[in-house]
């Protein structure tokens, strides 16, 4: 009976002390994703310290990744996502290209694209005024210069992407906007999908208005935006100057499209009865511009 108890006792303790030994592996390979033999590797080299073990992965990985990068430089990124945040007046839009559709659902790519695109936005509210109407266009060598609300480099964290996820990635186009106090700015994506007030989708697009509906501006704002997802103008146009389609299912101006959700109504009739008016949008849809394609100051914009 003692003997039995002693073996138990024995055990049992091995067993607490395996547990102990595996709880920093686990602790760190929960908090970085990377290997068991990579986390494994770093605690020992670093005495089981999980804080030197961690900055060690950081920059084995940082390697890692822009070595992986310059193998996969030339990999055509075809799928990805639009991304796009707004504070108050400001707002930014962004697009990021992967390889495949996979890895756009990936959480990883999508915290990417947050970390891009709230450097966007950041940055915009060092160079444009809040109080005037303003847009600026950022191409993918001015986004990898931005750093990220840790410091780190867009360029860098995109590296460590590649080096996780060992695919190509392209940081390849932003716009931010800035509007005066009394001007509505709003967004939405399509498909749907949002965290931390950064939204997702395939498409995307930020609307600058302003309506007499007061009660009603958040519902008409989100109506246009589904309309310009799904109708893609390329401008909003002026009654005066410009004149419908006879065709109107080839209408690119905005005003003279038949309105998405009442085919009764244009787009001209839904803001008359609303008292609304749109100043600008900004639509995005992810792989409408060519790879290589970087002339950006030829977005399409609807102001």
């Amino acid at each position: 009976m003692h003997f039995q108890r002693i073996i138990r006792l024995i055990s049992t303790s091995s067993i607490a002390k395996q547990s102990s030994n595996k709880s920093p592996l686990a602790s760190l390979r929960k908090k970085t994703g990377y290997t068991f033999s990579n986390c494994k590797k770093a605690l020992e080299l670093n005495e089981n310290d999980l804080e030197k073990a961690e900055s060690w992965l950081k920059i084995q990985a940082q390697e890692l990744g822009w070595s992986k990068a310059a193998q996969v430089q030339n990999r055509v990124t075809s799928q990805g996502l639009v991304s796009l945040i707004i504070d108050k007046s400001y707002g930014a839009i962004v697009e990021i290209n992967c390889e495949t559709d996979f890895v756009s659902r990936n959480k990883q790519f999508q915290e990417l694209s947050q970390t891009v695109v709230s450097a966007v936005l950041q940055h915009s509210k060092t160079i444009i005024n809040e109080t005037s109407f303003n847009k600026i266009i950022l191409d993918s060598d001015k986004l990898k210069a931005l750093s990220g609300p840790d410091g780190i480099s867009i360029a860098d964290h995109t590296a460590l992407m590649i080096g996780q996820i060992r695919e190509n990635i392209n940081i390849k186009r932003a716009l931010a906007i800035s509007v005066p106090s009394d001007i509505l700015l709003i967004g939405s994506t399509h498909p749907f999908s949002s965290n931390n007030n950064v939204l997702y989708g395939k498409y995307g697009v930020l609307l600058a208005f302003k309506s007499k509906a007061l009660e009603m501006q958040q519902e008409i704002g989100e109506n246009l935006c589904q309309h310009i997802i799904g109708m893609n103008p390329l401008k909003i146009g002026e009654p005066e100057i410009d004149q419908a389609n006879p065709n109107p299912e080839d209408e690119t101006t905005l005003i003279h499209q038949e309105y998405l959700l009442d085919h009764s109504l244009t787009v001209r009739e839904y803001l008359e009865d609303t008292g609304t008016h749109i100043l600008d949008f900004i639509r995005f849809e992810m792989g409408e511009i060519a790879e290589g394609q970087q002339n950006l100051d030829a977005v399409e914009t609807g102001g």
